[in-house]
This record gives structure tokens, C-alpha cells and sequence, in this order.
């Protein structure tokens, strides 16, 4: 059995999320479905994203019951893959005793909202569309609160499976390209709906409902029913992993690709 790391994207459009359901098309499913035409394959992944957010560098590890060298490897799941919109970006032999989850030292997402009284159709399904104007800067100075090590019962999903409500965020940047609201988010891991609650906190404040004092006070009142809504799942992209082992550090893996550069 060989361990590969590979570097997936994908259109969460469609999918139940990253994990196999009960029902629905999770895209664990597709890929180890393509793995299985080649060898007895399983599948595990850096972040469990949930269904409707998308990935531009998703990491798995992939065991294989077979010796493919990577770049056919890589070949070989982009044709089997098809017609699913998902990709492998990159293939690469593993570290030894290397985990795509529990070696990971960094996690990044973007959030994207379009800020605009037209609805998008060309960024149908990758954007939060909110039509009243947004004070991007007044959420970016409330985000700062959210900086460190905090506990995050405040934006934690009730049915979250972390055995603790702590977490250190190392990055919540937002800013405004014309029409687009960009939140960049960086943390070692986070909770169940952290980001998109977070988002949909500060997107109060933006528009003027809430004071950018409140952030402090709802990260303090460690109370969900306290924080705004869930910011919508399509707004949510997973764009890089960060490890202290780069595990496509080797020439098979092709070109670099975004890690943890959240644009």
C-alpha cells in the first residue's frame, strides 16, 4: 500500500461536502471511486468542507494498493474523475508517517460577498450576494478582536464534534475589489461553521445593524444564539493547507500551487 498526497480542486455545487453521507454525492466519494478503477483505494483529507463550499487546494492522502508514479497517477484520476468538477492539481509519493489532516499546521479559506443590488450570474454559486452596501473597513477593525486564542463557542455550529472550543485565528483580513467584499481567513484548524459564522457576525456590522464593539462582547458571551447568522456555503472557498514537511516538495508534484496565499 503506497500513501499519496494529492492537491485537489473542486466546485462544491452539488456535493453533500468532502465526506461520504448517508445520501448525496460527497466528493470523498467521486475520488475514491476514481482510485478504485486503478487499485483498492481509501481517502482522507485535510478539512471536512461542508456542502456547497468549494476547494482550490484541497489535500488528501491517498493509500493505493498499487505503485503508480505520480504523475500518471494524477493523469489516470483526472480521466476517471470525469464529468465531476473536481481535479487533481498535483500528485506526489508521501512523507513517511505523513497525515493530509493531522500533519497540517495551517489551514486558509477565502469568503467572497457580492456587494452589489444586481445578482451575480457570472459568479452564480461562488459568492454571498448581499445587497446593501457593506463598510468593509468597520468589519475589518471589528475582525481584529477575533485574532488569537480565543474560546469560539460564539461561532461554533451546535452540532460541531471538536472536543474543545478553542482555537488560535491568525489571520481575518477584509477588504473591498470593487463590487467584492474578500474576508481572508488563517488558522491552524477551526471549528464546525467557524468561518462562515464569523462572516455572517461581521457582515452585521458592515451594514450598520451592529457596532464593531459587539465582536468582543459576543466572543466573550460564549453563547451561539449571541453571533449573526451563518453566512451561506458558496461564498466559502478552501484555497490552501500548510505542513512543516511540504509533501510535493519533489519534482513529480508539477508547479506550486496557492498554499496558504489568501488573494
Amino acid at each position: 500500500m503506497t500513501r499519496y498526497a494529492l492537491e485537489i480542486e473542486y466546485d462544491g455545487a452539488g456535493f453533500v461536502g468532502w465526506q461520504f453521507q448517508t445520501s448525496g454525492v460527497a466528493v470523498q466519494q467521486v475520488l475514491e471511486a476514481a482510485a478504485n478503477r486503478l487499485a483498492p483505494a481509501t481517502t482522507h483529507a485535510a478539512g471536512r468542507t461542508d456542502a456547497g463550499v468549494h476547494a482550490e487546494a484541497q489535500v488528501v492522502g491517498l493509500d493505493l494498493d498499487r505503485d503508480i508514479a505520480p504523475e500518471r497517477l494524477q493523469a489516470a484520476l483526472n480521466f476517471h474523475l470525469r464529468p465531476h468538477r473536481v481535479a487533481v492539481r498535483r500528485a506526489a509519493v508521501a512523507p513517511a508517517g505523513w497525515n493530509a489532516r493531522l500533519s497540517a499546521i495551517g489551514r486558509a479559506y477565502r469568503y467572497v460577498i457580492l456587494n452589489r443590488r444586481a445578482p451575480p450570474a457570472l459568479l452564480a454559486g461562488r459568492v454571498w450576494h448581499v445587497e446593501r452596501r457593506l463598510d468593509h473597513e468597520a468589519m475589518h477593525r471589528a475582525a481584529q478582536a477575533l485574532l488569537g486564542r480565543h474560546d469560539f463557542t460564539s461561532f461554533r455550529a451546535a452540532a460541531c464534534q471538536a472536543k474543545s472550543p478553542l482555537r488560535t485565528l491568525d489571520r481575518l483580513d477584509v477588504r473591498r475589489e470593487g463590487e467584492l467584499i474578500v474576508v481572508a481567513i488563517a488558522a491552524r484548524s477551526f471549528l464546525h461553521h467557524q468561518v462562515r459564522n464569523m462572516v455572517g457576525t461581521l457582515a452585521q456590522v458592515g451594514q450598520g445593524r451592529w457596532p464593531e464593539s459587539c465582536i468582543a462582547e459576543i466572543l466573550a458571551a460564549r453563547d451561539r444564539s449571541a453571533a449573526g447568522p451563518t453566512a451561506p456555503p458558496e461564498g466559502l472557498t478552501l484555497v490552501g493547507v500548510r505542513y512543516e514537511v511540504d509533501p510535493f516538495a519533489g519534482p513529480s508534484a508539477g508547479p506550486s500551487a496557492p498554499g496558504l496565499t489568501v488573494r
